[in-house]
C-alpha cells in the first residue's frame, strides 16, 4: 500500500460544474460571474482579486440557500466515490467558502478533510471575507507524498508541488498553467478514478 494522500479541487473535478456561476444563475447574474470565473481559469486575474470580486456579486443571496444549491450540485459519480471510499486519505482542497460548502463535504464525508476560504456570517449573508486560501501554502503543509487533482490555473502551485499531478478535463479545459505542471492528464471521469485506484 503507497503512503499517497489526494489533494482534491473542487469545482470541475469533483463537482460536475462550476458551483459560482451555478449559484448566480439563480439570481440572475450569471453572465458577469461566468466571465470573472473564466478569465481566473485562464490566469488573466489572480484568484484572491478574482474571488472577492465574486462573492461580492453573490452577497444579496442567503448563506443557507447557497449552501444548499452547492451541496446539490451534480458530481463526477467515479471520482466522489473514490473520495467516499477512501476519505482518510482524501482531501479537499478549494477557494470556495467554507460556510458555503459545508453541506456538500458533509454529503462526501470530507467535513474534517478540508481545507478552503473563510468567512464570517452576519443574519445569513457573509458580512466579510477572513481568508482567501493559498492552495500552494496549504500543500506545503503536509508531510506525506501527495497526489494532486486539479482544473484550473489556481491548482498550478498545488501541482508543482505534489509528487503525482493530475489535471482533470472531464467538464472544462485543463488550464493552460496547470497543464504545463501535470504528469497526467484525463478527460473521463471513470479514466480518472480508475488511475487513482491504481496509486493506493
Amino acid at each position: 500500500m503507497s503512503d499517497y494522500i489526494f489533494l482534491f479541487d473542487m469545482d470541475s473535478t469533483i463537482t460536475r460544474k462550476e458551483v459560482l456561476p451555478e449559484i448566480s444563475r439563480r439570481i440572475n447574474k450569471l453572465p458577469e460571474m461566468r466571465a470573472l470565473t473564466e478569465a481566473t481559469m485562464r490566469g488573466e486575474i489572480p484568484f484572491k482579486t478574482s474571488f472577492l470580486n465574486r462573492v461580492k456579486i453573490l452577497s444579496d443571496i442567503s448563506v443557507k440557500e447557497v449552501n444548499k444549491i452547492v451541496a446539490e450540485v451534480p458530481l463526477n459519480p467515479m471520482i466522489a466515490d473514490f473520495i467516499k471510499q477512501n476519505n482518510e486519505r482524501c482531501y479537499v482542497v478549494t477557494g470556495n467558502l467554507d460556510v458555503w460548502i459545508s453541506g456538500l463535504m458533509r454529503k462526501l464525508n470530507m467535513e474534517n478533510h478540508t481545507y478552503s476560504s473563510k468567512a464570517d456570517v452576519v443574519d445569513d449573508r457573509i458580512s466579510k471575507v477572513v481568508s482567501v486560501i493559498d492552495k500552494e501554502l496549504m500543500v506545503r503543509q503536509f508531510v506525506q507524498p501527495i497526489v494532486s487533482i486539479g482544473d484550473g490555473d489556481n491548482d498550478s502551485g498545488m501541482a508543482r508541488r505534489a509528487d503525482i499531478a493530475l489535471g482533470f478535463g472531464g467538464v472544462r479545459n485543463i488550464a493552460p498553467s496547470l497543464l504545463r505542471n501535470i504528469d497526467y492528464a484525463f478527460y473521463q471521469d471513470d479514466k480518472c478514478a480508475e488511475f487513482l485506484w491504481k496509486l493506493l
